[in-house]
């Protein structure tokens, strides 16, 4: 599924939190909300992306931004990463892929020739306004929190 365009409604969602709590896109009707989809928990460019977001938690807030991280790891696994790096925000456990599919952020990857579906690292910008109003498609971790929060910024 293609990726959901800058301009149109933000796909409805309902996912369970690190402590098993459901999380809905309308539970945020008026705030912005930083949508991010990230491969694996505790890897190196995943904890690298959630650290770079806990590290400008409070930049975020003063935006009016909430941040919610989604894999397709469960709810114990995303527990046990936000404890190690005490990420401040909730990670929503996609564990069949619907939401990552209604964003795009599903979809064939090849790693040393080996094809497989997996998750593309992508950030989706929601204003508080429940319209798409900035989408990262590939992201590089290095400088992407900078970029949410200018996107933010031109709100």
């Amino acid at each position: 599924m293609a990726m959901p365009e800058v301009g149109k409604k933000a796909p409805a969602f309902s996912l369970p939190d690190q402590d098993g709590k459901p999380v809905t896109l309308s539970d945020f009707k008026g705030k912005a909300v930083v949508l991010y989809f990230y491969p694996k928990d505790d890897t190196p460019g995943c904890t690298q992306e959630a650290c770079d977001f806990r590290d400008q938690s409070s930049a975020l807030k003063k935006a009016g931004a909430v941040v919610l991280g989604v894999s397709p790891d469960d709810a114990k696994s995303h527990g046990k990463f936000a404890g190690k790096f005490k990420l401040p925000f909730p990670l929503l456990a996609d564990t069949n892929h619907s939401v990552a599919l209604a964003y795009g952020a599903w979809a064939e990857k090849s790693m040393y020739g080996r094809k497989y579906m997996g998750i593309v690292r992508s950030t989706f910008l929601i204003g508080p306004d429940g319209v798409l109003a900035r989408v990262w498609p590939k992201v590089k971790v290095k400088g992407h929190v900078d970029d949410v929060l200018a996107g933010l910024a031109a709100l």
